[in-house]
């Protein structure tokens, strides 16, 4: 995924390919897809993502 294509994404999109990027799962994401990554996998992003929208989406 460029930068171009980061950036119109929404907010919420965008959380998640950070938190993937933070775990390593980038390449596998872009390989695979979201739909496959394990349970785990997705749990930990979606628990990044959650934090930081509880946190006011900034890191």
């Amino acid at each position: 995924m460029n930068a171009e294509q980061i950036r119109l994404m929404d907010e919420t999109e965008r959380l998640k390919y950070e938190a993937a990027e933070e775990l390593g799962l980038t390449e596998r994401l872009t390989r695979v897809g979201w739909g496959g990554l394990t349970a785990g996998e997705t749990g930990r992003i979606g628990g990044i993502v959650a934090r930081r929208l509880r946190e006011g989406g900034g890191r």
